[in-house]
C-alpha cells in the first residue's frame, strides 16, 4: 500500500526540532509550527494572524527587512541571523533559511536558534581580545585601539598619552607570598586601574606585570602628569590581610603624541624606556621592596 506522503506533512512539520514559518504579502503569520512554542513562548494559536515583525527585536527591524526583500524578489535567504523578543521578554538569536513562493503569496522560513551558539561565539571573540586572568584588554585590542586613537587624534588634531607601568619586586612577591597570591595582586592591580581612567579609556595587561594605559582627547602635558600621580598614589595603598598586607609599588612610564612619537611602535618603545629610566632611578636611590 503507497504512503500518502502529503497527509504525512502536517506531522512531519511538527516533528522537527527547528521552526517552520509561513508569512503572507502583509508579514501576517497564517502558519506556524509546534516548535515555536519552545523558540519563542507562543502557542501556534498565538502567533497565526498576528504581523510577524511584532516579534522582531527593534534594533534587527531595518536588518530584517531587507531580507525580507530580497527574498520576495525570489532570492533566497539561506544564512540570515537576527533576534527575535520571547513571551517571557527574552531575546532569542535566531538562524533563518527563508523562500518565497509566488504562486501561493507567501514566503516560507525555517528558524534554528542559535543562542547558545552566539554566547560561545561572543565569548570566543572577548577570550581573543582580553585577558584570561584581568578580564583587561590584551596586547592585541590595545594595540588596536591605539592605532584607532591616533588616527582620530590626527584628525581632531588632540593629544593622546600613552602609559607603561610595571609592578616593582614583583618577583619577590612571587618568591615570598607564592604564585597564587601573585596572581590576586595582579588582579587587585588591574581593578585600581580600571577605576583610575575614563570610560573612553583603556587599560590593557601586556603580559606579566606589565600594564599599560592609553589616555584619550588629552589637552595638556598637566593632566597627564595629575593622571600619574593618581595612579602612583593608588598604587601604594596596601593590599588587604588577605594578600598578606603587601604595600605595591610601580614604575611608571610615559611616552605622548606627537611629541614623543606619531605611530603605535614608537609611542610603545618610548613609553617602555622611560618606565625603566624611571625603575632604574629608583633603584638608584634605594627604594625599599615592599613585601
Amino acid at each position: 500500500m503507497p504512503v500518502d506522503l502529503k497527509a504525512l506533512f502536517p506531522k512531519l512539520i511538527n516533528l522537527m526540532l527547528d521552526t517552520v514559518f509561513v508569512v503572507d504579502r502583509d508579514h501576517q503569520i497564517v502558519f506556524v509550527s509546534d516548535a515555536c512554542e519552545t523558540l519563542l513562548g507562543y502557542r501556534a494559536d498565538e502567533l497565526i494572524g498576528t504581523p510577524i515583525i511584532d516579534y522582531m527585536h527593534p534594533d534587527d527591524l531595518e536588518a530584517t527587512r531587507a531580507s525580507i526583500v530580497r527574498v520576495m524578489e525570489g532570492k533566497p535567504h539561506i544564512d540570515f541571523r537576527n533576534r527575535y523578543l520571547r513571551k517571557d521578554g527574552g531575546i532569542v538569536h535566531i538562524l533563518w533559511s527563508a523562500h518565497w513562493v509566488e504562486e501561493e503569496g507567501v514566503r516560507i522560513g525555517v528558524a534554528r536558534n542559535v543562542t547558545a551558539l552566539r554566547q560561545a561565539e561572543d565569548e570566543l571573540r572577548h577570550l581573543a581580545h582580553h585577558d584570561p586572568l584581568t578580564g583587561l584588554t590584551n596586547r592585541t585590542l590595545f594595540y588596536d585601539r591605539l592605532e584607532s586613537a591616533l588616527h582620530a587624534a590626527h584628525r581632531h588634531r588632540s593629544g593622546v598619552a600613552l602609559l607603561f607601568l610595571d609592578l616593582d619586586d614583583f618577583k619577590l612577591i612571587n618568591d615570598v607570598h607564592g604564585h597564587a597570591v601573585g596572581d590576586r595582586v595582579i588582579c587587585s592591580v588591574a581593578r585600581r586601574l580600571a577605576g583610575c581612567v575614563r570610560a573612553t579609556d583603556t587599560v590593557a595587561r601586556m603580559g606579566g606585570d606589565e600594564f599599560t594605559v592609553l589616555l584619550t582627547d588629552i589637552h595638556s602635558a598637566d593632566a597627564v602628569s595629575r593622571k600619574v600621580e593618581q595612579i602612583l598614589q593608588v598604587m601604594t595603598e596596601p593590599f588587604d590581610a588577605d594578600l598578606g598586607g603587601i604595600t605595591p609599588s610601580c614604575s611608571i612610564g610615559v611616552a605622548c603624541y606627537p611629541d614623543d612619537g606619531t605611530d603605535a611602535d614608537s609611542l610603545l618603545s618610548h613609553a617602555d624606556s622611560d618606565m625603566y629610566r624611571t625603575k632604574r632611578r629608583r633603584s638608584a636611590l634605594g627604594s625599599p621592596s615592599r613585601t
